[in-house]
C-alpha cells in the first residue's frame, strides 16, 4: 500500500492517509470510489489512479488499490462494496465463511435491503430485513439465518452435514435455528427435517463413505458408534469401545492393491491386539445391501 503515501500534501493530511491505508488493508486491499471520498480524494484524482494503474476497477466504483490479485477476502470485500452499504454476506458464502461447508465460494452470494443487480460473479439476494453479525471480520448472516438460505440449496445429506459442523463449532443453538421457520420461508420444511434428525457425530467424518454408514446406523437404532476414534496411534473409521467392535469401511477406489491389503492387514492384527474384533464393509454393500450390513452389526453388537 505504499502509493497511498504518495498523495500530495496540498490534497491530503498524513492522518486522512493513514486512516485511508487501515481500511484499504481492513478491506484485503479493495476501496469504493464512495469511501475514496470520504477520505478526501478528489474525482479528478481517482481518475489519475485509475490511468497510472495504482488503482484497477474490479466492479462498478469498486477498486483493488496497486494490483489485481486479490485474495478470497479481497473478492469478499469488492462484492460488498459493490452491493452498498449494509450489504453482508450470505447464503453458501456466509456457510463457508462460518466453516459450515468446506468448498470456498466461486460465486460470492451476498444479501442486501437495497437494489443491486447481480454480476456473473456475484449473485445479490434482496432481503427487507438484514441482521448482520461480524465474523472473521467479515459482515455475514447470523448462523440460524445462514442455515436457513443453505437449507434451500443444499440436498438433505448436506444439510445435515452443515448442521453437524455448527454443532461441533459450538455455534448451534437449536432453539434460534426453530426460531427461523416458517410457513412461506424457503428451506424452513427441509431445516425442520434435517433437525429432526440431527447427528452431531456426522462432523467427525471424513467421507461420504463414513457418513453413510453412520446414518445407516442412526435409522436402524443402533447404538452410534465414535467416528475416527483412535486406537493407539491408529485412526479407526467407526468403534464401538464397549462393545469392542472396530468397523473399518472400504470405498469404490482403496484397497485396490497388494500392497494395500498387507497394510489392512497388518492393521487388523494390531487393532485386535488392543482386544477388538474388526470388520470391513464396502461401499458396495453399505449402499447396495444395506440390511445384511445391519444384520452384521446387530449380531457383532449383541442387539
Amino acid at each position: 500500500m505504499a502509493i497511498l503515501r504518495q498523495i500530495p500534501s496540498d490534497s491530503r493530511t498524513e492522518l486522512d492517509a493513514e486512516a485511508l491505508l487501515a481500511l484499504v488493508e481492513r478491506q484485503h486491499g479493495v476501496v469504493s470510489r464512495r469511501q475514496l471520498r470520504q477520505h478526501g480524494l478528489s474525482g479528478t484524482m481517482i481518475a489519475r489512479w485509475l490511468q497510472t494503474r495504482r488503482l484497477h476497477r474490479i466492479h462498478h466504483h469498486v477498486y483493488a488499490v496497486g494490483h489485481t490479485a486479490l485474495s478470497l477476502e479481497g473478492r469478499l470485500w469488492a462484492a460488498l462494496l459493490y452491493a452498498g452499504p449494509g450489504a453482508i454476506l450470505s447464503h453458501m458464502t456466509a456457510g463457508w465463511v462460518w466453516g459450515l461447508i468446506d468448498v470456498g465460494p466461486r460465486r460470492i452470494h451476498l444479501t442486501t435491503a437495497g437494489r443491486r443487480s447481480s454480476l456473473p460473479d456475484v449473485r445479490v439476494h434482496q432481503s427487507r430485513k438484514v441482521d448482520p453479525v461480524e465474523h472473521r471480520r467479515l459482515p455475514v448472516t447470523s448462523v440460524p439465518r445462514t442455515l436457513l438460505d443453505l437449507a434451500g440449496v443444499l440436498s438433505a445429506r448436506q444439510l445435515r452435514r452443515a448442521l453437524a459442523e455448527a454443532d461441533y463449532r459450538g455455534l448451534l443453538d437449536p432453539v434460534e435455528v426453530e426460531s427461523m421457520l416458517g410457513r412461506g420461508r424457503p428451506g424452513s420444511r427441509s431445516l425442520n427435517l434435517a433437525l429432526a434428525h440431527h447427528l452431531p457425530s456426522l462432523a467427525r467424518t471424513l467421507s461420504e463413505l463414513e457418513e453413510r454408514f453412520l446414518a445407516l446406523c442412526h435409522a436402524s437404532n443402533l447404538p452410534l458408534p465414535e467416528v475416527n476414534a483412535r486406537v493407539g496411534r491408529m485412526r479407526v473409521d467407526a468403534l464401538w469401545r464397549e462393545a469392542a467392535v472396530a468397523v473399518e469401511l472400504d470405498g469404490a477406489a482403496a484397497h485396490g492393491g497388494w500392497a494395500a491389503i498387507r497394510r489392512d492387514r497388518e492393521r487388523e492384527i494390531a487393532l485386535r491386539a488392543h482386544g477388538l474384533r474388526v470388520v470391513r464393509y464396502t461401499w458396495d454393500q453399505v449402499t447396495t445391501r444395506p440390511d445384511r450390513v445391519v444384520s452384521d452389526l446387530c449380531r457383532l453388537l449383541g442387539r
